[in-house]
């Protein structure tokens, strides 16, 4: 039996599994770490640490459970957050943590410089995205900036996908989803790099381009004694975890729909053609001759987590979200009268609006935990409807939604989001996630499936319909107004505190 190895680096934890020529895992294994946030907008991983120690750790765990020999695994891929920024130097080492995706904001000085230097429709034109703090490039010119003496060392940029491919191939190779991200070094239309529009970034620093499912390098004796994988094992290229993870659960035809409820929410739609507006991301999907439109709610999962941690100490920890959720079912749909905006790394698509923040709004002494919980899920899926109208407005609303992640465990966040924006969401048999999308991503290269073949690797399971509620609908303009209305207050704020780090 030939079997296949993926891994996934998320945000808050690292996810492998071993699966064989059907799709059956026969081994899955998992590593926690944590998100570092030094200063507000900022947001890190540790890559040695974080991303190739986790890697090592999960693939130990895989082979030693699995009791599967090395040379039967033939082929590995993985995924990881992004799009990420790591400057390493000419050994491959690290210079500094990895600044992480679009929660990390510390770039928004740059981005207004390269908008001012370059022009946005400039930008627009080449690159088929609007500079925004998920994107890379204005993250490698303030690391150029305000880091001279490691920038004098780098020999390369990369990703968190590509440091792994690295750490096991030797290889420096990005994939065309993600390399998007870098503009404004990135050409939308010749799918390669550029430096038309900025001389900033010396063209050798970006690493070799490739599709998700090339096999870009194998395993070298170095990274075979750390993993316990086989000497000359193929990897492909792999990609970001959200695409890894809009894979696994069946993602492949135009107008299908990803909806990811993971730290963020993210969302992906396929379509036949290039279609890009600057509210929303675009991207070449995965394989030739297919592309992507996508955008996020930066915080979504997180405020989950940040709600935990700050509100619910007296509860037990072993099933603490549970508890949250009873309590949180007890609240009315609307949350008795409370507006939440999800904002707290800033607002991703379609605001674009790094200084964007949170907000309760509304709060009475008549509120409890359990209102606050429901209006915090409610908040984020607000956010969500708001992606989707704009979906609608440029003629791209999907024809199937799959829902993902470990939030469609909570089944009031899961409705709402439903009932708010007046969707069916389709939830696959196994909710495994990247990993398991790296696994047949690793047999596709292989050519040991189709694309057709993840249907019969991960079925539908059930689906969740919509019940739109009035009080969504009576509360979701005052949503929108809130936002509009304190943005500027929140600009002013996020000015202080700039000066102030």
């Amino acid at each position: 039996m030939d079997y296949t190895l993926g891994i996934d680096i998320g945000t808050y934890e690292t996810k492998g599994v071993i699966a064989d020529s059907g799709g059956r895992v026969v081994a899955s294994a998992s590593k926690p770490h944590k998100l570092i946030a030094p200063k507000p907008g900022w947001a890190e991983h540790r890559p040695q640490e974080d991303w190739w120690g986790d890697f090592v750790f999960v693939s130990n765990t895989l082979i030693r459970e699995s009791r599967i020999s090395p040379k039967d695994i033939k082929a590995v891929a993985t995924s990881a957050i992004g799009p990420c920024m790591l400057p390493v130097d000419k050994a491959g080492h690290p210079l500094m943590n990895g600044i992480l995706y679009g929660v990390d904001t510390r770039a928004a000085l740059q981005i207004e410089e390269l908008n001012q230097k370059i022009g946005k429709d400039n930008i627009f034109e080449l690159c088929g995205n609007a500079l925004t703090s998920q994107s890379v490039g204005p993250k490698i010119l303030w690391f150029k900036q305000t880091c001279p003496d490691l920038w004098s060392l780098t020999s390369q940029i990369l990703t968190s996908t590509s440091y792994i491919v690295h750490q096991l191939t030797g290889e420096y190779v990005i994939d065309h989803f993600t390399a998007v991200n870098f503009a404004p070094w990135y050409d939308i239309k010749l799918l390669n790099w550029t430096d038309r529009l900025s001389s900033e970034l010396p063209m050798e620093l970006l690493p070799r381009l490739a599709w998700s499912t090339d096999f870009v390098g194998t395993i070298t004796s170095q990274a075979a004694e750390e993993t316990g994988l086989s000497v000359g094992t193929p990897v492909a290229c792999g990609t970001i975890d959200a695409a890894a993870e809009a894979v696994s659960i069946g993602v492949k035809d135009n107008g299908d729909m990803m909806m990811m409820y993971g730290s963020t929410i993210f969302i992906i739609e396929l379509d036949q053609h290039q279609k890009s507006d600057p509210r929303l991301w675009y991207a070449p999907w995965l394989f030739a001759n297919q592309f992507a439109i996508m955008a996020a709610v930066s915080t979504a999962g997180t405020l989950t987590h940040w709600f935990k941690d700050n509100f619910a100490k007296d509860l037990s920890s072993e099933n603490i979200f549970q508890q949250l959720t009873a309590e949180a079912s007890v609240s009315p749909v609307g949350a008795n009268g409370l507006v939440f905006i999800p904002y707290f790394s800033g607002g991703l698509t379609p605001i674009h609006d790094p200084d964007a923040r949170g907000i309760y709004f509304g709060l009475n002494l008549t509120h409890t935990r359990g209102d606050l919980f429901r209006a915090l899920l409610e908040g984020i899926s607000a956010g969500t409807r708001r992606i989707l109208d704009t979906y609608r407005e440029v003629d791209a609303f999907p024809k199937k939604v799959l829902a993902v992640g470990g939030g469609t465990k909570n089944n009031i966040w899961l409705q709402s989001n439903s009932d708010m924006s007046n969707i069916e969401q389709h939830i696959c048999k196994h909710s495994l996630g990247a990993s398991y999308g790296d696994a047949f991503l690793a047999a596709l290269a292989l050519g040991n499936v189709r694309k057709e073949d993840i249907i019969d690797w991960n079925p539908f399971d059930k689906t969740i319909y919509p019940n739109p509620k009035k009080v969504y609908d009576e509360t979701y303009p005052h949503f929108i107004k809130l936002y509009e209305e304190t943005k500027g207050m929140a600009s002013v704020i996020s000015a202080i505190q700039r000066k102030s780090i």
